[in-house]
């Protein structure tokens, strides 16, 4: 994923945007993940004049939300890859008691 999102940015000039930018991308890819979940599962339905999108638009919203988080990742020379490991063993560690299992 991180060399997709690369590839795609090494064919602009000016590359990679600078670090508010792409932070102010993510924030507004999350306020339109939130309003398709609550479209979906709150109490605010669409207006009959939205269009509906083909396809999942929770998926679609997603898959913007980790373009710019790869985005942010790649211009900051961090291995996502890497990162998601530790995390991952990190809650593996401090959550292996948390809840009850099936």
């Amino acid at each position: 994923m991180q060399d997709a999102v690369d590839e795609w940015m090494d064919q602009w000039k000016a590359g990679y945007w600078p670090p508010l930018v792409n932070l102010a991308r993510l924030i507004e890819e999350v306020g339109e993940l939130s309003r398709e979940l609550n479209h979906k599962h709150g109490p605010k339905q669409k207006k009959e004049s939205e269009d509906e999108r083909r396809g999942d638009p929770v998926a679609d919203e997603l898959a913007d939300i980790l373009f710019a988080v790869t985005a942010i990742a790649n211009a900051e020379g961090i291995d996502l890859e890497e990162a998601f490991g530790t995390m991952m063993n990190k809650v593996w560690k401090r959550d292996a008691d948390r809840w009850e299992r099936k």
